[in-house]
């Protein structure tokens, strides 16, 4: 009798999921290249967040959450979600004074599979 899915499985879907989270952000990062952006970060990481993607374009600097799916159907990210993202776009700014002068912007961009990663740009604001 079984009662749910293998340890191996779920590991194995547990990897599956990551790859195809690493192969979303590397498309979207070479979409946004192609629209004319300037990557400076993938898989930004600090003690209070993580940002997927950092781009600039002209004087915004777009911090980019990336949410790939297997359906189409994309997911809201919850306000804690945003709150690690602006905290962890603060740190980035902190660290890159230089930056602090241009308009900051949070984007979300979904990619399923067989389709084209769809942008949503300034998806949110910071609240307050």
């Amino acid at each position: 009798m079984t009662t749910g899915p293998s340890r191996a499985n779920s590991a194995a879907g547990r990897r599956r999921a990551w790859r195809f989270g690493r192969w979303g952000e590397a498309l979207c990062a070479a979409l946004l290249r192609a629209k004319g952006y300037r990557v400076l970060a993938r898989g930004y990481r600090v003690r209070v967040g993580e940002i997927d993607l950092i781009a600039r374009r002209g004087v915004v600097v777009a911090f980019v959450e990336v949410k790939s799916r297997h359906t189409p159907a994309g997911e809201v990210l919850s306000l804690r979600q945003q709150q690690r993202i602006v905290r962890a776009a603060s740190a980035f700014i902190a660290a890159h004074p230089h930056l602090a002068g241009l308009d900051q912007r949070f984007d979300l961009m979904l990619v399923g599979r067989w389709r084209w990663p769809r942008h949503c740009r300034d998806a949110w604001r910071p609240s307050g």
